[in-house]
């Protein structure tokens, strides 16, 4: 029994879904920096109404969705490994959103995680 090839189609919805949980990343943090202690129980109930912390959940909820239809429709063994690529896409993300710098071993991390991306997929 021969390996399968990806296709374009299940690469797409692969990168969907993994762009979709690396935004959900960078929302959960700026939520976070927009979080103050709470001074009662309904300042800590309101914390689920961030409006940062909510579209992260609602994103994630979407894009867990989609992760099942992919699975369907796309061998896990090729599927999985592009989700690595959040390793990849959170940092430069983070830094063009919150502004938080890319460390010289997390662009070589980076790099690490691409190679092992392609050789475990193509």
């Amino acid at each position: 029994m021969g390996r399968k090839e990806m296709t374009l189609y299940q690469l797409g919805l692969c990168l969907i879904c993994v762009l979709g949980i690396s935004s959900g990343q960078v929302l959960f943090k700026l939520a976070a920096n927009s979080l103050v202690k709470p001074h009662s129980v309904l300042e800590a109930i309101m914390i689920v109404f961030n409006p940062y912390l909510f579209s992260a959940l609602v994103l994630y909820g979407s894009i867990t969705f989609l992760w099942v239809y992919t699975l369907k429709v796309t061998p896990l063994p090729l599927a999985y490994p592009i989700q690595a690529l959040a390793f990849i896409i959170v940092p430069v993300l983070n830094y063009f959103f919150i502004g938080e710098a890319i460390a010289s071993r997390t662009i070589l991390g980076a790099a690490v995680i691409f190679i092992g991306i392609c050789i475990s997929v193509w």
